[in-house]
């Protein structure tokens, strides 16, 4: 079942329990999916294409959510929060900090990287095979502490 067909079912399942925040968040992301289609020219989006909306989707709510904080909005924070844990359902199983380290020591040396300057090197060949299933900022991170 694609990403499309799964919100198109959890809409309707939202809208019979009354669900309107995750109903919202359904809707906002089936938006986007369809823009990044028509954008895109396609019919519709591949896997990789719908996960890639997806993250970007999530990815501004974790930057809203920690400017919300930041300016001590907690109503919006609220709000916020429950649309991330909506759209954490719908992420691939995230992969944990020691799987990803994994990948960048073996990208490091699939690459010959050996300082920071190789760092764009790097991250280019990684971040394809951690799509959707690691926070980009871990990522980083752990490239910076293996190149240093």
């Amino acid at each position: 079942m694609s990403l499309l067909e799964q919100f198109n079912q959890d809409m309707k399942q939202a809208m019979k329990n009354k669900e309107k925040d995750k109903l919202a968040v359904i809707r906002m992301v089936k938006a986007a999916l369809q823009n990044e289609a028509i954008k895109l020219g396609n019919s519709e989006l591949s896997e990789e294409e719908e996960l890639t909306v997806l993250s970007r989707e999530l990815k501004q709510r974790k930057d809203s959510l920690q400017e919300f904080k930041n300016a001590n909005r907690l109503d919006l924070v609220e709000k916020t929060q429950a649309e991330i844990d909506v759209l954490v359902n719908y992420m691939p199983e995230q992969l944990s900090e020691e799987e990803v380290l994994e990948i960048v020591k073996q990208t490091i040396s699939e690459v010959n990287a050996s300082s920071k300057a190789d760092m764009g090197k790097v991250m280019g060949a990684l971040m394809p095979k951690v799509k959707g299933k690691a926070d980009g900022s871990l990522v980083n991170k752990l490239v910076q502490q293996q190149l240093s």
